[in-house]
Formats: structure tokens, sequence, C-alpha cells
């Protein structure tokens, strides 16, 4: 095994730009994944009374996570490597494709996304009751459609995306499938005022239609904000030698 490739880093790189927008695009990633996946389980729970363990549950949980892993390894590939795991940044490291320092700041990352997932997934379930208020649906819309339009960017908008503009379609339905499976239940997991409207109209039904309006625009608008201003650069990962 080539330990000689094993590198702890420099100081300095825990502050260079390049690290820390992995470590960024870590956090979105970490925070899409765990949204989508635990979402699916709490959406399941409420739908079947606390019937998650059972084996149309451990299904539709294996379907959430393989979408949603799926798309966040997809858009974390150029940025981050799309590690969304400790686990793989510590296999990274032990084979010498990544430094200690680097990995530090994944793990750090890994684990707020982690965290703040579930605090946001807390909120929006209403504190894991049975139906979400205005503002819980809100905060769904606005995760939800974060997670559409960043995979979006990711994977069909970015010019530097590469070989990863093939999947963009995969990609961008799997999230939407992920996220349906997680908030479905809660608020009709629209992400889309397109989506909403028609049936608005028809239905002459307009109570609290702004949130399908506010959320996916403010969630959109943020994605669109955050990737652009703070993501967008290909990620290289440096040779151990120049650490």
């Amino acid at each position: 095994m080539p330990f000689s490739r094993i590198a702890v880093g420099r100081p300095e790189e825990a502050t260079h730009s390049d690290a820390l927008k992995a470590a960024l695009a870590e956090f979105i990633s970490t925070l899409i994944f765990v949204f989508a996946g635990s979402g699916s389980g709490v959406a399941f729970s409420k739908l079947t009374d606390g019937g998650a363990n059972t084996p149309a549950g451990l299904i539709a949980a294996a379907i959430a996570h393989a979408f949603a892993l799926f798309v966040v390894v997809s858009v974390g590939a150029n940025i981050s490597g799309g590690h969304v795991n400790p686990a793989v940044t510590f296999g990274a490291f032990v084979g010498g494709n990544i430094s200690l320092l680097r990995g530090i700041l994944y793990w750090i990352a890994q684990l707020l996304g982690s965290v703040v997932a579930c605090f946001l997934l807390k909120f929006a379930t209403g504190g894991l009751e049975i139906g979400a208020k205005i503002w819980n649906a809100l905060v769904f819309e606005i995760v939800m459609t974060f997670g559409l339009v960043y995979t979006v960017y990711a994977t069909a908008i970015d010019p530097k995306k590469g070989s990863l503009g093939t999947i963009a379609p995969i990609a961008i339905g799997f999230i939407v499938g992920a996220n349906i499976l997680a908030g479905g239940a809660f608020d009709g997991a629209s992400m889309n005022p397109a989506v909403s409207f028609g049936p608005a109209v028809v239905g002459w039904s307009r109570n609290n239609h702004w949130v399908y309006w506010a959320g996916p625009i403010i969630g959109g608008g943020l994605a669109g904000f955050v990737y652009e201003f703070f993501i967008s650069q290909t990620y290289e990962q440096l040779p151990p030698a120049e650490y």
C-alpha cells in the first residue's frame, strides 16, 4: 500500500478557496441527501401510522436514499469528489487521494450538513407531527427546490459540467422523485409554481397558494446564488507531494 502518498497537508490549505468550496459542496450535498432520505422515513410513518419498518417502508427508504445519493454524488463529483460520507473521506485519505486537513474540513461539513438537514426536517414536519402548517410547508418547498435547482446547475447549467451533462435528466428526475417521497405527504412536494398553478386555477382553490410560489422561488434563487458565487469552480485534487 502506498503509505508514502498519505499527506497531512499545509495549514494554509484549511483556508484555501478551493478547499472551502469543496467543503461547502459536501455540506450542501449531505444536507440534500439526509433531508430526502430521512424525510422519506418520516413521510412513510405519517402515511402508514408508524409503518416505516415494514417491508414496504424499507423499499420506500431504499428508493429515496438511492435516488438522493445518485444525485448528490453526481452534483459533487467535479467539486469535492462527492463523498457525502466520512468513511469515504477517510478511505480517500488512506489511499493518498486527499490530505488530512482537507479530510477534516469534509468531515465537519458532512456532519453539519446532516444536523442542519434534520433540524430543517423537524421544523418542516411540525416537530414530526401529522400534517404540515403553512410555514412548515414553506420551508419544505424552499429546501426541496433548492436541492432541485442546485442539481440543475451542477449537471446542466455549469459550463464545466463535462460528462455530467449526459446524466442531467436522470439526476434531475431522481432528486424530484426523492423529494416527493420525503415531502409529498406533507405539502404535495410541488417545487414548481407551474405545477401548482394549473390545479389552483381549474379547481379555483387558492388557499395558501402563495406558498407554492414563494417557496420554489426562494429556494431556486438561493440555489442559483450559492452555486454561482460560492461553488462554481471545477475541483481538482492536488497531488499529495504538493501539500
